[in-house]
């Protein structure tokens, strides 16, 4: 603020000694015409028409005189070269007095007038001082364009583009502030925003950063005790032949099936999320692939026609949990036979798997890999997490593949496998 108001008191000041300026070229004496000597100079003039060099010389003033055809006979010595007769002195703003004896017409004399030299002195000052009013305006115009320009235009657009950081994530950047800011009570306002903003994040960050450790560490120790109840079923069904108990055994170890493969899946996410998600990809041979068909179809549903014979080059324990994923949902969401089909495609294997039931919409195509994202057609009464084709999207990526999904006549998805080189 002090800034502005010394800037004010300099406008003000420069504008006061413009108008005093002003007032002294425009307020000089006005000259007036003195008709006594005008008369004299005439009755000399008349006296001495034989000899006007003598009228000229008995008076300071400029002078010309001319005789009555208008031409010039006599002239003072500072009087203008170039006027020549009595026409071209009227031109030039000269006053002419006739001189005359009785009705005769003898010539004129001509003398500047002072009403017009006033007028052309002053008109000459006016334009000067508006000149210079004008010149002052505009450069006190510029100062204020460049004031604010300096003071309030450039803050803003710094504040602006501050905003724009601070919507993009930035926040390490501190928002400058200029001595007499205008607007330092806002711009710190601003980065107080920013710090408020940054501890904010930070503490967000490293709760997100415990959540998925506590996530990671609980469903790995998950598995543990599901395997023991597993083992348990195992044993408990060896040891008894009755039928209902029998099958509240396959009920336990099914449910027990679901939670281990619930765990697995939300362990992998949590890694992958952590960045701690380690592939160990090695070339192999594409009969592996079949190998881990048979371990997933435990219903016998999967009709898959011969692979053909290659080197891959993919983690075996990933791809089955990709496989088992997939077959896994055909199971849960389709419950019909499900067709695998093989072939390549540039440098890689291509291999479709396709239930027969009534996949999904064209608009849920498109969100089914997004992580924790659930059909809405076809999974009602179902249980799921939302994790299976994300995490399998996910390994098929880190493998250097590619998956694909499609829904024609059923649900099919493409896994691209990278071939060895």
């Amino acid at each position: 603020m002090k800034s502005y108001r010394r800037f004010l008191a300099a406008a003000a000041v420069v504008f006061a000694v413009c108008i005093l300026l002003t007032a002294v070229l425009t307020g000089q004496k006005q000259q007036y015409r003195d008709n006594i000597l005008l008369n004299d100079i005439v009755q000399t003039v008349k006296a001495h028409m034989d000899a006007p060099e003598e009228a000229v010389s008995q008076y300071d003033t400029d002078m010309l005189i001319f005789q009555s055809d208008g031409q010039l006979i006599a002239a003072s010595a500072d009087a203008p070269a170039e006027i020549r007769t009595q026409q071209e002195s009227v031109r030039e703003g000269w006053l002419c007095l006739p001189v005359t004896e009785g009705r005769t017409y003898l010539g004129c004399v001509a003398v500047p007038d002072p009403l017009l030299n006033t007028y052309s002195r002053m008109r000459k000052q006016l334009l000067l001082t508006a000149s210079a009013v004008c010149g002052f305006v505009f450069l006190l115009l510029v100062g204020i364009g460049l004031y604010l320009r300096r003071r309030i235009v450039k803050p803003f657009r710094n504040m602006q583009r501050f905003a724009v950081r601070i919507a993009q994530g930035d926040l390490d950047d501190p928002l400058l502030m200029e001595q007499d800011n205008l607007f330092g009570s806002f711009t710190e306002s601003f980065d107080i925003m920013r710090e408020a903003l940054r501890e904010s994040r930070g503490r967000e960050a490293a709760l997100k950063q415990r959540e998925k450790e506590l996530a990671a560490s609980l469903s790995h120790d998950i598995k543990t005790p599901v395997t023991g109840i597993r083992l348990i079923c195992e044993l408990l069904a060896v040891r008894t032949d009755d039928p209902y108990l029998r099958g509240k055994i396959s009920d336990i170890d099914r449910k027990a099936e679901q939670i281990h493969v619930l765990a697995d899946d939300l362990l992998t996410a949590s890694l992958n999320e952590l960045g701690e998600m380690q592939l160990h990809c090695q070339d192999s041979p594409s009969s592996v692939v079949q190998t881990l068909l048979k371990e997933h179809d435990s219903r016998g549903l999967v009709r898959a026609e011969t692979i053909p014979e290659c080197l891959i080059c993919a983690d075996a324990g990933r791809l089955s949990q990709v496989i088992g994923n997939i077959i896994s949902n055909s199971y849960k969401y389709a419950g019909t036979p499900i067709d695998v089909h093989y072939a390549f495609s540039g440098g890689y294997l291509a291999m479709e798997i396709a239930d027969h039931g009534s996949g999904i919409s064209e608009e849920e195509l498109t969100h089914i890999t997004e992580k924790y994202y659930r059909g809405k057609s076809n999974s009602a009464g179902k249980d799921g997490s939302g994790l299976g084709l994300y995490i399998a999207n996910e390994l098929m990526q880190r493998m250097g593949g590619m998956l694909k999904c499609e829904s024609r006549g059923g649900f099919s998805v493409t896994l691209l496998i990278p071939l060895s080189r």
